[in-house]
């Protein structure tokens, strides 16, 4: 029997798609799409790396000293490019600014997810089995559906805090987004 689930790297590496399509989308579209497409894009990086912080940093963590840096260095482009994230959103699509700031987290998630691809997923994937890839693929879709949907940049960073915080937060974050899809 042939065990078709999706491993943790390929997850991440069609969500990295996604995310680069959500930019491309947005900084072609017109201005009255452009809201609801960054709402979008908000939302998976949120939960991306929410998900990343709960099962793939600890997991990397367990490879050794190498491991941890990379770990450390992801953990350092996430803080920056959360923060950029929630500025963009306090900010608004249709704010003067907001061009620039965008611009700028694109630049940060695009070096983010090439550093993931290049160093992380390398590791894990040398390391771990495919049974292990497939589970830790499964663990991150669980995570990502208690994942807050707001970048919280000051938020805990490690997976136990995620896993302590997350979910309260993330009940917050969804309550907050049903009040704002029926103020518009």
């Amino acid at each position: 029997m042939t065990d078709h689930r999706p491993t943790v790297t390929d997850l991440l590496r069609v969500q990295h798609t996604e995310v680069r399509s959500l930019f491309a989308q947005i900084e072609q579209s017109a201005a009255d799409q452009r809201a609801e497409l960054f709402d979008c894009l908000r939302r998976l990086l949120a939960v991306h790396e929410t998900a990343e912080e709960i099962v793939v940093h600890p997991a990397g963590r367990r490879l050794g000293d190498a491991a941890d840096q990379v770990v450390d260095a992801r953990l350092r482009e996430e803080g920056a490019a959360k923060q950029l994230l929630a500025d963009l959103e306090r900010l608004g699509p249709d704010e003067e600014g907001f061009g620039s700031k965008f611009v700028e987290l694109r630049q940060a998630v695009e070096v983010h997810a090439e550093a993931e691809e290049q160093e992380l997923f390398p590791l894990l994937e040398g390391e771990l089995g495919m049974g292990d890839l497939r589970q830790m693929g499964e663990q991150v879709e669980v995570a990502e559906a208690m994942a807050p949907t707001h970048p919280h940049p000051h938020g805990p960073e490690s997976g136990l805090g995620n896993l302590l915080t997350g979910p309260f937060v993330a009940m917050v974050d969804k309550e907050r987004d049903r009040l704002h899809a029926h103020a518009r």
